[in-house]
């Protein structure tokens, strides 16, 4: 069983895991996952074809489109921000030329950061806010700036380190 508040919007066919939390003003469209014991903060938009694994936490402002995964305890900053089309245009449909994202298990994406499409970020990799990243991130990764550049390592608790050993 999870919760929803009175004010979240969660149409037919999404699958909800137990435990999971959706907030104020939150819509989920049929379609898509969401894992075990995750939180949906605030003004959050969820598209079909979005898979959230378990523990998840999204923040306020964040709009997951078609795509995009995350693996199990990412975390998806304040007004973070992902993109499902290379080169969009509102007079032509290109639903047929949605990319994937992938967020590996337990990453991080800063407030305010935007993920392009078609980018996999690496299980523990760390996006600082307002980053824009335009090309894949590798495991244990820290990128910052605009375009994203690595500027270190992080181990799986946080913690700033010299280099990563698999």
């Amino acid at each position: 069983m999870y919760f929803s508040h009175e004010t979240a919007i969660i149409d037919d066919g999404c699958a909800i895991g137990d435990g999971t939390k959706i907030w104020h003003f939150s819509h989920l469209m049929g379609g898509c996952t969401i894992g075990e014991n995750c939180v949906i903060a605030q003004n959050v938009f969820i598209a079909p074809q979005v898979v959230l694994g378990n523990g998840v936490k999204v923040q306020n402002n964040v709009s997951i489109y078609a795509g995009v995964t995350c693996d199990d305890d990412v975390f998806l900053g304040p007004s973070c921000v992902f993109t499902n089309v290379l080169n969009p245009r509102a007079a032509i449909c290109r639903k047929d030329e949605f990319k994937k994202t992938h967020i590996g298990k337990g990453a991080t994406i800063g407030a305010n950061a935007t993920i392009l499409c078609g980018i996999t970020i690496g299980k523990f990799a760390f996006v600082g806010a307002g980053a824009v990243v335009t090309k894949n991130v590798p495991d244990y990764a820290v990128v910052v700036g605009n375009p994203a550049r690595q500027a270190g390592w992080m181990d799986e608790n946080g913690d700033k380190q010299l280099k990563i050993t698999n």
